[in-house]
């Protein structure tokens, strides 16, 4: 059986799968930590990779869930952790994340995952609007996307304004986001452009929606209301037909919070726009 800390038998990084493996057991440890994992907890793992944040996962959590895209990674982690797997711990499977049907996981999993960079918002999208919600997601992204939906860019604390994306909102709408650390790109082969952070969000359910008709004019009005960066964001929602006068007249979207663009879907859905 291969060593845990041998990963000189396993493949070469491929590009085309946006593979950064995580080297460093402590950080995938302070991962699986900062994941407030409660011991009964089932966690689903996309791209476990070589295995270093599984085997956290491994030791605070009842059960994990592993999806792992790479055919070669999936034949080496069948080995790597063969007594999990068959003590029922490890539940490993071959697939890619965006045909992966979410529906088969059990209610209230959490989502823990190195996730590469390309499908940070699709994973996104596909977690936080689908039925069966993750009841959390800690996950690894790069350092920026983590500091742009939390309002903690460098622009944002220069001007100590928040300032909101379609991402930073469309977080929010279903949970609350945290920064937990940085993790240096020299943490990864190959390493990465840029440093990553850790990103946990909390809480994650519709309470701020009634109806499915609530969430998609909520989605409707911030993809308008973002339209044209540099018009203000009454203008941006009249150019699509939908009503924002009760706005102030010089706000851009960036500049509005969450509360507003929740006033905002009651507002449009009451005169019908």
């Amino acid at each position: 059986m291969m060593k845990p800390k041998d990963m000189t038998s396993f493949s070469k990084a491929k590009k085309s799968l946006g593979q950064n493996f995580l080297m460093h057991p402590r950080i995938a440890e302070r991962i699986a930590l900062v994941a407030h994992l409660a011991p009964d907890a089932t966690v689903f793992e996309i791209g476990p990779g070589t295995g270093k944040l599984t085997r956290e996962l491994l030791k605070l959590a009842r059960k994990v869930i592993a999806l792992e895209a790479d055919q070669e990674l999936f034949e080496k982690l069948q080995t790597e952790f063969a007594p999990e797997i068959a003590e029922g711990r490890l539940e490993l499977m071959h697939g890619d994340i965006r045909t992966f049907d979410i529906a088969t996981l059990p209610k209230a999993y959490a989502l823990v995952a190195n996730i590469p960079y390309y499908l940070t918002g699709e994973i996104f999208r596909m977690f936080l609007e689908a039925d069966n919600q993750p009841s959390s997601m800690t996950l690894l992204v790069q350092k920026e996307v983590a500091e742009r939906i939390v309002g903690n860019s460098e622009r944002s604390r220069r001007t100590s304004v928040k300032k909101e994306s379609i991402l930073s909102l469309s977080v929010k709408a279903y949970g609350t986001p945290k920064r937990e650390f940085v993790v240096p790109r020299g943490a990864f082969v190959p390493a990465p452009k840029v440093d990553s952070a850790v990103l946990t969000i909390r809480g994650i359910s519709r309470k701020h929606f009634s109806s499915r008709a609530e969430e998609q004019q909520f989605f409707a009005l911030v993809r308008a209301g973002f339209a044209h960066k540099r018009k203000f964001v009454r203008s941006n929602l009249a150019e699509a037909g939908l009503s924002g006068e009760s706005l102030p007249e010089k706000a851009r979207a960036e500049d509005l919070p969450l509360s507003a663009w929740l006033a905002l879907v009651q507002e449009s859905l009451a005169t019908g726009q």
